[in-house]
């Protein structure tokens, strides 16, 4: 055989070798840049995970927290509408106090003591004038 055939042969052999030796550090390059790649994602996903999990806490301490809110404005709204009634029963039974004979007569007398004038007492009562004048002529009882 040749030896410049053996030579060719030999060095196109080396460039091969050469040539797949930076194909496989280009390869091995490629494959550290995918790895950091995937280890970094990896790392995203544990911290976007992580969040998710904070959110839900905080998502089920906001409904509870709502939840308990609920049921105090229910106990209030219960409360508030007994003191409403109780409210109007009182309101009731001063309007017929103030509307009876008895506490129009006692009002009619203190103010004319007080130095009123039966037009003042008539206006303040919602009564006449001469009705006033009747309850002031009236003998104490």
């Amino acid at each position: 055989m040749n030896p410049q055939i053996s030579y060719w042969i030999l060095t196109a052999s080396t460039l091969m070798e050469i040539l797949l030796i930076v194909l496989a550090f280009f390869f091995y390059s490629k494959l550290k840049k995918s790895e950091l790649l995937v280890r970094s994602l990896q790392d995203r996903q544990e911290e976007f995970l992580q969040k998710l999990d904070m959110n839900a806490r905080l998502e089920k301490e906001i409904i509870g927290t709502f939840a308990n809110r609920q049921e105090e404005l229910t106990a209030l709204e219960e409360k508030l509408h007994y003191r409403a009634v109780e409210m109007r029963r009182l309101l009731e039974q001063a309007e017929n106090f103030t509307k009876s004979p008895q506490f129009l007569r006692q009002t009619i007398l203190s103010g004319f003591k007080r130095g009123q004038s039966a037009e003042a007492l008539a206006q303040s009562t919602g009564l006449s004038v001469d009705e006033v004048e009747l309850i002031l002529d009236q003998p104490k009882i």
